[in-house]
């Protein structure tokens, strides 16, 4: 169970990160500049605990899939930005894919 709240704080920290790269623009601006190198730190550093027990493939699929969602609802929700039907259809089948991988997967430490 360990590995999976590590590999939540690792995507956390990447989301975190990536939502601030826009405030920081081009590393201009200090303190979202601080955010994002921060975030990247740990969620590397997180990520890279999670793969003791989890296959890097399996990891980094969950990792990036899961952190290109959060992403673009955050886009969404604080940016103001637009998400039409293609891009809804294909960030659900990213979760699918990662359901996929959790639920039939003989490869994911369980």
């Amino acid at each position: 169970m360990q590995q999976w709240i590590l590999l939540a704080v690792a995507i956390v920290s990447e989301v975190i990160a990536t939502s601030c790269l826009k405030a920081a623009e081009g590393f201009t601006r200090f303190w979202p500049s601080v955010i994002v190198v921060a975030g990247y730190l740990l969620a590397f550093y997180f990520l890279s605990l999670t793969l003791k027990t989890i296959p890097v493939g399996v990891a980094y699929a969950i990792w990036s899939g899961v952190g290109v969602v959060l992403i673009a609802l955050s886009g969404w929700l604080f940016l103001g930005q637009s998400l039409d039907m293609p891009a809804v259809i294909g960030l659900a089948l990213i979760v699918i894919g990662v359901v996929v991988i959790n639920v039939f997967s003989r490869t994911v430490a369980h």
